[in-house]
């Protein structure tokens, strides 16, 4: 006999760790939480500059890589998920952002009652500690946390004044509705230390009777009887395992992990499970469709007169100097997100809001995870928020433990590429403006050579790189293609819903990790029959 529960969750990050809260708060309902990775107690998950060993690390990471991409050239990349209890949240850049009213409203008008801007921000703020309290945008007392980061750099602050003589405003928060303008990034830490869904929501549940929390279970498929999910089958060192649900089972393996686990259950597009080998259970043409990811352009400048991270964290001294300042204070580098100052501004003026994003970095790298430059400069990573490219996710095995393809098509929209020209040109025009033109700053990425529309379309597909965000594999909507209804029900299966980032129909203009909590703040509500 299979273990059974009232209500299974897969995939323990962000989104299941609330929705392992708030379902399991009741004590008349028991819990099950199926994590594939480990518990979050590497050393690594908690210091800030930690992602730099999370990500690319199986301990954390499910070390996805995309295939070979048209729009960049040919170039494939690293596609970074979280692996352990807290998923992306313990491995992301804790940036605390919400996105835009204009997100939801979208959502709403295209028939997803109840997911307009007035609808979720309530959720928003159910789960929020916000440093300076309450307001009519804010909530304090929720256990996600949200504080000021802990330093400061001279070099962002004179691309914060760059940015403003070329027009672009001032701002003191970025999550009120409409993000334009510039401001250091809020974060989700906690005096200087990553704070994650699995120490916000999972810890405190933990002593709950009737939760129940498996690491190293991965999932191999769900259980059908008919049309209806029934259980699921996951593997563990100790061999295969089933358990069975009977209410409903909630997928929040993420844009990647959902729709691999409904394809490995025969729910899907009926040739690409043909060709997987996987006998097709339900037609649903739209899973692993819809991909949508922020492809950032990395546009890096040599300065001189001015301090930046790189001299300092090229230097031994520097680097003890950097350890004892997080020691002491847990402050300083160590307590950097990868991203400190953020700038949302539009590419066009007819766009109507913000369309573009920077993340501002006092340092540079040839890519991810190296060591930085040995000299002094800043990255300007700029990504369009709203891209008009869609790629896929899609089995292309039955063993569970083979990646899918991830194929993001970036660049393949003319919109997109346009934007992209549009992108590198607007921050040439910030960089010379004369806060920052003072400090002589020296384009080497992409490189002042590309000029022409053609050569900077060329020069994005060289320098852009994901931002691990993901969305819109698992498409919420009304019509009959789309995978979930409002309600977050899959289509066609009952007892099956899907509460992560795979559900959004479009993408959020901003960072999407706590818009995928107020996802679960949200099904949890509507699974209870509260919303």
């Amino acid at each position: 006999m299979a273990d059974i529960y009232d209500y299974i969750i897969v995939g323990a990050g962000t989104a299941g760790c609330a929705l392992a809260n708030r379902l399991s708060a009741d004590p008349n309902v028991s819990v099950l939480l199926l994590e594939a990775g480990a518990k979050d107690n590497y050393a690594w998950v908690h210091i800030p500059v930690g992602y730099l060993y999370c990500i690319g690390n199986p301990r954390t990471d499910w070390c996805f890589t995309t295939d070979p991409e048209p729009g960049l050239n040919g170039r494939a990349l690293g596609y970074p998920r979280g692996k352990v209890l807290g998923g992306c949240s313990s491995i992301n850049g804790m940036i605390y952002m919400r996105g835009q009213a204009r997100d939801y409203d979208l959502w709403r008008q295209t028939g997803c009652t109840g997911w307009g801007w007035d609808d979720v921000l309530p959720y928003f703020k159910k789960s929020e500690d916000y440093y300076a309290g309450p307001d009519e945008m804010h909530g304090v007392g929720g256990e996600w946390r949200v504080e000021n980061a802990r330093l400061h750099w001279d070099i962002l602050d004179a691309f914060r004044d760059a940015a403003e003589a070329a027009g672009i405003p001032r701002t003191d928060d970025f999550n009120r509705g409409d993000n334009e303008g510039s401001s250091y990034f809020k974060v989700n830490q906690k005096r200087g230390i990553r704070w994650n869904t699995a120490k916000a929501f999972l810890r405190p549940a933990l002593g709950r009777r009737n939760l129940t929390v498996m690491t190293g279970a991965h999932v191999r498929r769900l259980l059908l009887d008919g049309l209806k999910a029934s259980g699921v089958e996951f593997d563990q060192k100790a061999g295969m395992r089933s358990v069975r649900a009977r209410r409903e089972i909630i997928l929040c393996a993420g844009s990647v992990g959902s729709p691999h686990i409904l394809e490995l259950s025969g729910i899907g597009r009926g040739d690409v499970l043909q060709e997987a080998g996987i006998p097709l259970v339900l037609e649903r043409k739209e899973v692993g469709e819809n991909l949508q990811d922020h492809l950032q352009l990395r546009c890096a400048y040599k300065v001189t007169g001015i301090r930046t991270l790189n001299e300092q964290a090229n230097r031994l001294l520097g680097k003890a100097a950097i350890t004892l300042e997080y020691l002491v204070s847990q402050s300083g580098p160590m307590s950097m997100a990868p991203s400190q100052l953020g700038v949302f501004t539009r590419s066009d003026p007819s766009f109507e809001t913000p369309n573009l994003q920077y993340h501002v970095q006092p340092l540079s790298l040839e890519k991810f995870g190296e060591n930085v430059h040995p000299f002094p400069a800043f990255t300007a990573s700029v990504c369009n928020l709203r891209p008009d490219s869609r790629g896929s996710i899609h089995i292309r095995n039955p063993d569970h433990r083979v990646q899918p393809a991830i194929r993001p098509n970036y660049l393949a929209a003319e919109t997109d590429r346009h934007v992209a020209a549009d992108a590198i040109r607007i921050t040439r025009h910030i960089v010379a403006q004369e806060p920052l033109r003072k400090y002589a700053p020296e384009e080497f990425k992409p490189g002042p050579q590309y000029q022409t529309e053609d050569q900077l379309i060329k020069a994005a597909g060289e320098i852009g790189t994901t931002i691990f965000h993901p969305v819109g594999t698992c498409r919420m909507g009304v019509d009959p293609d789309a995978v979930v209804d409002p309600q977050l029900r899959v289509n066609g299966i009952e007892g099956l819903r899907i509460a992560d980032a795979s559900i959004m129909p479009t993408i959020t203009s901003g960072n999407t990790n706590s818009p995928t909590l107020m996802i679960a703040e949200k099904a949890a509500d509507m699974i209870l029959g509260r919303a």
